[in-house]
């Protein structure tokens, strides 16, 4: 008995990848013995002395015999001749696998050659590499971290595929499994097309009359581009005409994209020019933040990594004065509504966190050209309420509910079809509260389950509506009024309560009026139009609600926050903390862009606990994980009730924090709609945030009142609302640390 995966193993063909993956195989002790075959007897006698390999064997079919893995490393031009060498030196259940860039053509000659019936060959590609080559390349180490597709196809035996998944494991290897066609089109896209490019740009310079100069005076630019001109020309030659059809078709789009520049410079079409670098800058820019923190394991799904970690030491007040991010709701209008308007927006304060810029990339993906954002400052050129186009794909909106559901009312009544699809915790949220009034406007709508994803039929003309809320929500609201700017006939939505009235103020300041008359809001069915505004964005109250309450629980504290938007319909919180004793003055109040603002400053004073009204509680929806802190540090019980939708957040944000506030000492009791907080001591602990930005940044502020750290796992979405959080919150005095 012994822990090998693999008793003997041979790799056929010795180059960067097969020796690389040998040094795995030694190094890892996942083998007793590699065999080494090459179609050059230098090769194998070099693998043989750097000790690369145990045997070597010139006869591909001797060098397989007895093997229980067979590795095909050589170029993918090879495949069918090698497997017409080998098959009969086979085993009944020898497991082959290779490395090739294509998979379609490699998996066309294992048909041929070993039956479409064989079951024991698992398709695999590792997508790492260097420009060196040869049998002296191999590194142990070129895995790590790196991708490795596998496209397994419906008989691949399934312990077969297990093996395979658990050699590129110890190797260091992030997986990914992907379908055949779906691989070949996507490499050829990412991969074979940019290497066609370099060879074929370092070629044309090298023709030119002056191309010693264009050489010798190239910039870092120029050499990053074409670096990848230094791989091996025989291997890309061969993965170009294997995967001829993808490549070809993915050729044929750059070349359209590169016919069309030709033409706009042409005519000075600055326009075209602006929209084809701000989309490629923005999707440059989302590459990278993909590369940092996402992986992809299916088409079109992104999951976040989640080992983000806050470790948070006590502290002891907060001062000074800050500014916090700019208003999330609105940030997400301005960019919808600008894209509609007619005419060029131009938008400051806007909110850089991931859910807002999941509603600009969706715009872009609509055609519409937004400069920026540079420092919170952005400039759409709008294109008319029937401008939109149909995007490429599936519209990515990460952990954004905001983004899908006004996208929904918008997009139903669009000429196109669109699917609306998010992260891991966005696809769990409700969307059929919204789905359900815009099928009742005429908008065909599916949606998996009740949650994204969202399915969105185009072609249709929407009718009124005179719709009577059943859930306090005002993105709810905000869908049915978007998708009035597409109907002919009133539309009219009666609230259950007060909720934040960014739509509404803002559809107004781009010219279409929407009546209000207490709980019920009236859009006439007027002629729409959208006239483009400029748009100051104040500060995000939720965001400013953090240190709002860090600054009442600590003694000592006096906190000053600029620029604070105080529409009525978001105050809630103000207005609680009032009646729990809060010391918080209001200054220099005005109105910008329709919204109030104004200045806080926020001195510590003891709480009191308190039945917070009901009538309330809508208007701070989503500032209550804060608001629990606070509760926490006042004497006596706080109780909430009528607050049901707290448990349908990112997260049950109800249960989560009474999870939290557990762990660190303080009383509760969760109740069906709401909660009872004991006021007391907090200890330190370590609180699971399960992915929730609001509980990640709420247990950071109780820090202020803890006897020892508190450490907070899963805290990777803050970004998603707030990027700068950790910096302001340590400007400030609270002490927080990031471990990744």
């Amino acid at each position: 008995m012994n822990d090998f995966l693999f008793n003997k193993v041979a790799i056929i063909g010795l180059g960067l990848i097969g020796g690389s993956l040998a040094k795995v195989l030694k190094e890892q002790k996942l083998c007793k013995e590699i065999i080494g075959n090459s179609s050059r007897d230098e090769t194998m006698r070099r693998a043989l002395e750097i000790g690369l390999v145990d045997y070597i064997e010139a006869n591909p079919a001797k060098a397989v015999s007895d093997c229980d893995l067979v590795v095909l490393a050589m170029p993918v031009s090879y495949t069918r001749a090698c497997l017409a060498q080998i098959k009969s030196a086979l085993g009944a259940e020898t497991i082959v696998t290779d490395v090739g860039s294509v998979k379609g053509d490699v998996l066309a000659a294992v048909d041929e050659v070993l039956g479409k019936d064989f079951a024991f060959f698992v398709p695999g590609h590792p997508i790492a590499g260097s420009e060196k080559s040869g049998v002296d390349s191999g590194r142990s180490d070129l895995f790590v971290k790196h991708k490795v597709i596998l496209t397994p196809v419906k008989n691949t035996n399934r312990n077969a595929l297990a093996k395979i998944k658990k050699l590129w494991e110890r190797a260091g290897a992030d997986l990914i499994e992907m379908d055949v066609q779906e691989h070949d089109r996507v490499l050829a896209a990412t991969s074979h097309l940019p290497h066609l490019l370099a060879y074929a740009l370092v070629d044309t310079l090298a023709a030119s009359s002056d191309g010693e100069n264009i050489f010798r005076y190239a910039a870092g630019g120029f050499r990053d581009f074409t670096r990848i001109a230094s791989s091996d020309p025989k291997m890309w030659r061969d993965i170009f005409l294997a995967n001829k059809a993808e490549t070809l078709s993915a050729l044929n789009q750059y070349m359209n994209t590169l016919n069309q520049l030709s033409s706009a410079i042409q005519n000075d079409n600055d326009e075209f020019l602006m929209g084809t670098l701000t989309r490629a800058k923005s999707a440059r820019d989302h590459f990278v933040v993909m590369l940092n923190q996402h992986t992809y394991s299916e088409k079109h799904k992104s999951l976040m990594h989640n080992n983000i970690t806050f470790v948070v030491g006590p502290a002891k007040k907060v001062t000074g004065i800050i500014k916090v991010a700019g208003d999330k709701s609105i940030s997400h209008r301005s960019v919808m509504l600008g894209s509609l308007a007619e005419g060029n927006s131009h938008i400051t304060g806007f909110l850089e966190g991931e859910d807002s810029l999941a509603t600009l990339q969706a715009f872009r993906d609509m055609g519409v050209v937004i400069e920026g954002p540079d420092k919170g400052e952005l400039r759409i050129h709008g294109v008319g309420l029937r401008g939109l186009k149909a995007p490429p794909g599936p519209l990515y909106l990460g952990n954004s509910g905001t983004s899908m559901r006004l996208l929904m009312g918008l997009l139903a009544g669009q000429n196109f079809d669109c699917e609306l699809r998010g992260d891991t915790s966005l696809s769990k949220r409700p969307m059929e509260r919204v789905a359900k009034p815009l099928r009742q406007m005429g908008a065909v709508i599916e949606t998996e389950g009740g949650h994204a994803p969202v399915k969105i039929k185009g072609q249709k003309t929407l009718s009124g509506i005179d719709w009577k809320m059943d859930v306090v929500s005002a993105q709810v609201k905000s869908a049915i009024l978007l998708a009035g700017l597409y109907c002919e006939q009133n539309v009219r939505v009666t609230e259950l309560d007060i909720t934040r009235d960014h739509s509404e103020r803002m559809l107004k300041g781009f010219g279409c009026h929407v009546e209000t008359k207490g709980l019920e809001k009236n859009f006439p069915a007027q002629l729409k139009k959208l006239n483009a505004q400029n748009i100051d964005i104040p500060g995000d109250i939720s965001s400013a609600a953090f240190f709002i309450v860090a600054a009442c629980i600590s003694e000592g504290s006096d906190l000053q926050i600029q620029h604070v938007g105080i529409n009525p319909t978001r105050t809630g919180i103000l207005d609680i903390l009032a009646l729990m004793g809060a010391n918080i003055e209001l200054s220099n109040q005005r109105e910008v862009g329709g919204e109030p603002v104004a200045d806080l400053r926020i001195r510590y004073s003891p709480l009191k606990g308190i039945d917070i009204p009901e009538n309330l509680v809508s208007l701070a929806i989503d500032e209550f994980p804060a608001i629990f802190i606070a509760a926490a540090s006042a004497k006596g019980i706080t109780r909430l009730s009528n607050a049901e939708e707290l448990r349908v957040k990112e997260t049950d944000r109800i249960a989560a924090m009474a999870e939290g506030l557990e762990i660190i000492g303080i009383k509760n009791t969760v109740k069906p709609d709401g909660i009872e907080i004991e006021g007391g001591s907090f200890s330190g602990g370590e609180i699971n945030s399960h992915g929730d930005h609001r509980i990640a940044m709420s247990f950071s502020i109780a820090s202020l009142r803890a006897s020892g750290d508190i450490v907070i796992k899963d805290c990777a979405n803050v970004a998603t609302s707030f990027p700068n959080f950790v910096d302001l919150a340590n400007q400030v005095g609270i002490q927080i640390a990031v471990q990744r």
